[in-house]
This record gives C-alpha cells, structure tokens and sequence, in this order.
C-alpha cells in the first residue's frame, strides 16, 4: 500500500538502477547496435578500402585504352621535335654569342673563300673549253700541264715565288713567343688566303712543324731560326692584315707577351726559300 502503481507497469523495474537498465542483453533480446556504433563501424570499413590496397588494385593491371595510346604517341613525338629544336639552336649558340667585329671577320672570310672557288671553277673551265677548241690539243694539254707543274711546284716549295703580299716581323727580345705562338700565325696567314710562307730562311709547307729549343728558341722543321721572326707572305694583303689584327687575334696575342709586332704591306713579295723535291717511296700517280 505504501508504493505507487502505474496501470499496466511493473513495479520491479522502477527499482532497477539506471545502469542496468541500458545494457543491452545481446542478439537475442532484439536490441540492436546504436546509430553511432553502425556509422563507426562503416567509416572503419571505407577506410581499410581506400589505403594503399585500393590504390595498387587501382593501378594494376593498367588498362590503357586506344585513345589513351594515339595520345601518348603524339605526346613522345612532340617531345621528339622540341628536343631536336633546342639541340639545333644550342648548335648555333656560338655564333649567337661572337661578337659584331668577330662575326663580320668570319663573313668576309667565307665570301673571300666562295671568290677563290668560284675562280678556280672558272679556271679549270677555260682549260677545258681551250682543250675542246684548240686544233692542236696536245700542245695545250703540254702547256696546260706546265702551268699545273708550275704551280704545284709553289705549293710544294720547290720553285721560288713572287707576288703581293705582306711582311710580318716579331721582335721578340723578352723570348717570351712559343712555338705554338708562330703556328697560330701560319695557320691564320693560310685560313686568310696566303699562297706561299717562309720564315726568315725556312719555306713554309703543308707538313712544316714547329717545335721549342731547350734554349728557348724555335725550331722550323728541325732548323732554328733566329730571332726577330720575319714571314714573307704571300697573298691578297687587303685579307692578309686584317686576320692578323683581328681582337683577339695574333698581333694583341704577341703583344701580351711583350713582342713586338710589325705587319708592312708590300706590292712584291719574293719567296725563295726551297725545299728539295723528294720522290715518295711508295705513292705512284694512278694515271700511270
């Protein structure tokens, strides 16, 4: 009688704890897991799913469609085209670099050589047009042969030569100028148009080497020549002159090396200087 009674209630789970109460009894009791529990419980599955096993079954096996494939073509063949174009204007890089003086040296240069060829073209054809007309073509051929003979002979150095040309002096009194310095100056005398060089008594030839003295001198193919340095040169002297003086170029390199450097103009230059003809051991002309 002293407790309160609810219609339809049971008056022994009001005296349970709160505790007890909202423990579930499991499975069997038809309770089910908390809203929250199911969403965790999900998310934890999402996220095994989306680590780097899901990741490598993302990449492999690669499925690589056509599309996919006409693409990467064009792509490898973009990349093809750029890498010859920088490697071309690389190429060019040098030139793009020189300087104004150095790059008009290097035209008038290649216009001086086109004029040579160009006249050597027209010379070999106006000896074969005077074969072709002459009525005696064996006497042309026999001049024309001479004239051949004469002219290889200056090349060679066999037979002395006279013609316009300049005269380079080195005085070089500190004997501070190597033989590699002489050998620029031949090799830039040649580039610039020279047909005949000697050195003080020494005639200068395709296989003309220079080489140091244990005194500090230099040798012209094993004769020491002494000092001051005197080429005779032979050539075009409007061509000759400026190579040497170009910035940069023999004169300032010399002159750095406290030389002193004397480059005159001349309307006749005498090369007499000669080598002996030797007849090789083995080489023989094919027309015979």
């Amino acid at each position: 009688m002293g407790t309160d009674e609810t219609p339809g209630g049971d008056s022994r789970s009001r005296e349970l704890p709160a505790e007890v109460r909202g423990v579930s009894t499991g499975p069997g009791d038809g309770a089910s897991p908390e809203p929250d529990e199911r969403h965790d419980e999900s998310q934890g599955g999402q996220a095994s799913l989306s680590g780097r096993q899901r990741l490598a079954e993302g990449l492999w096996p690669p499925r690589v469609t056509r599309p996919q494939l006409i693409v990467a073509l064009l792509l490898f063949v973009l990349g093809l085209g750029l890498a010859i174009q920088v490697r071309s204007n690389n190429d060019s890089s040098a030139l793009r670099g020189a300087r104004q003086e150095d790059l008009v040296r290097i035209l008038d240069e290649l216009d001086d050589r086109t004029q040579r060829l160009e006249g050597e073209k027209q010379r070999l054809e106006d000896q074969r047009t005077g074969l072709e007309n002459s009525s005696d073509q064996a006497e042309e051929a026999r001049k024309q042969t001479v004239e051949k003979e004469r002219q290889l002979g200056i090349l060679a150095g066999t037979v002395a030569a006279q013609g316009p040309g300049i005269t380079l002096t080195i005085d070089d009194k500190k004997g501070s100028v190597e033989a590699d310095m002489l050998l620029d100056a031949i090799q830039e005398l040649r580039a610039a148009g020279a047909e005949a060089i000697q050195i003080n008594d020494v005639r200068v030839v395709a296989n003309t080497y220079l080489s140091g003295t244990d005194s500090g001198g230099v040798r012209v193919d094993g004769r020491k020549v002494g000092k001051p340095y005197r080429f005779k040169v032979i050539g075009k002297p409007q061509d000759l002159e400026p190579a040497l003086n170009i910035p940069g170029g023999v004169v300032q390199t010399l002159e750095k090396e406290q030389a002193t450097v004397t480059v005159t103009r001349a309307e006749k230059i005498v090369v007499d200087a000669l080598r002996p003809a030797k007849r090789p051991d083995y080489a023989r002309s094919s027309s015979q």
